[in-house]
């Protein structure tokens, strides 16, 4: 088997960790300390985010999404694979490195899907976008650290809160839909969202689409 070979790592603003990027023949990995964010290999859930946003606002003109975290492009991809051409993207992510290692050792796996004009990278702290845009976005997909229960950065913990839910909320046009990707349930944060005057729904998923994985949560909330 081929060995595990560390291309580059790239400190999390704010925080005292860092993230790896790993490589294993045409395998990559991103990693925090020994937990494995993301693999390349496993890309369902992240799709499903959003294949089931879309289906919420499904026949809507020029449709306006928001993005909370790169990762390893999955979600966009499937973004740009369901939504009209007049659609506008806005990708919000933390770490440079990010979209760094997307133009360059990962380019095969983002396949070009930066450089698609309804695309726009916006480097920052997603909440503070959310906080600052009011009934904008059609759709704001959150696949940030490892949900509710936040993993790489505590600050990360305001997104999901009262006040950072009801400024998602405000941020949404009418019939907008928040929609967050969990590596697990929660039940508090479902009770929340509806406090929050949203619509929910929880979905099950897995990483792996219908081929199996770990079992993932994506929480569907409508404005």
């Amino acid at each position: 088997m081929l060995p595990w070979i560390q291309l580059d790592s790239a400190p999390i603003p704010g925080e005292s960790g860092e993230l790896r990027l790993k490589q294993r023949g045409s395998e990559f990995s991103i990693m925090l300390g020994s937990n494995e964010l993301m693999n390349s290999r496993l890309s369902g859930s992240e799709e499903a985010l959003a294949t089931l946003s879309r289906e919420k606002i499904k026949g809507r003109a020029r449709p306006n999404v928001l993005i909370g975290g790169l990762g390893m492009g999955f979600t966009l991809r499937a973004a740009l694979s369901v939504l009209p051409q007049d659609a506008s993207i806005i990708v919000a992510e933390l770490v440079p490195a990010v979209v760094r290692w997307a133009r360059g050792p990962m380019s095969e796996v983002f396949q070009g899907c930066l450089d698609d004009p309804r695309v726009a990278i916006h480097q920052g702290d997603v909440g503070g976008l959310v906080r600052r845009s009011k009934a904008q976005f059609d759709a704001i997909l959150l696949d940030v650290d490892n949900g509710p229960d936040g993993l790489t950065r505590r600050s990360n913990d305001r997104l999901y809160d009262f006040a950072g839910l009801r400024a998602a909320r405000d941020a949404l046009r009418p019939g907008g839909v928040l929609a967050v990707w969990s590596s697990g349930p929660d039940a508090g944060f479902t009770r929340r969202l509806g406090e929050c005057g949203f619509a929910v729904e929880a979905v099950n998923t897995r990483a792996n689409g219908k081929r199996g994985g770990a079992r993932h949560v994506i929480w569907l909330a409508v404005k």
